[in-house]
């Protein structure tokens, strides 16, 4: 039961993979395009590489809850996602992903330039990471 995680975005597509047992965050990968059509060809070719089960994917909320600017064009991708992998897609919080992935980052020791080309994945991570400890029956983080 592999999990796949997207944190969509408009030049760079974060992705994280779990294990094999839908238990651990694994592979983590970034999609650089523009195009919507190259981004979920990608993903079917990961999908059906990693024999993915489950997706879940980053939904753009405010800080208040409310969902922000973004969330049609996101909720309008995820449907396209169900649509070219055949799997429902689990709309996540995403809120501080991005966020926590610049500090993470950072902390390891990355300038910007390899942020900026790591930081989708690593946000991608975080959310499989939260997706799971909820799966296992921990909060949404």
């Amino acid at each position: 039961m592999r999990v796949m995680a997207i944190d969509y975005g408009d030049a760079h597509t974060g992705v994280a993979l779990s294990d094999p047992t839908g238990l651990l965050t694994g592979t983590a990968l970034t999609i650089s395009s523009w195009r919507a059509e190259t981004v979920l060809e990608e993903l079917k070719k990961l999908a059906l590489q990693y024999q993915v089960t489950e997706v879940v994917m980053g939904f753009p909320r405010n800080m208040d809850g409310t969902e922000g600017p973004r969330a049609e064009l996101y909720r309008a991708f995820a449907g396209r996602v169900e649509e070219t992998l055949g799997l429902p897609v689990r709309l996540w919080d995403e809120r501080r992903t991005t966020v926590d992935a610049h500090r993470i980052l950072f902390e390891a020791g990355k300038n910007a330039k390899k942020r900026k080309k790591q930081v989708d994945a690593v946000a991608a991570s975080l959310i499989l990471e939260g997706y799971l400890a909820f799966r296992r029956g921990g909060n949404q983080g």
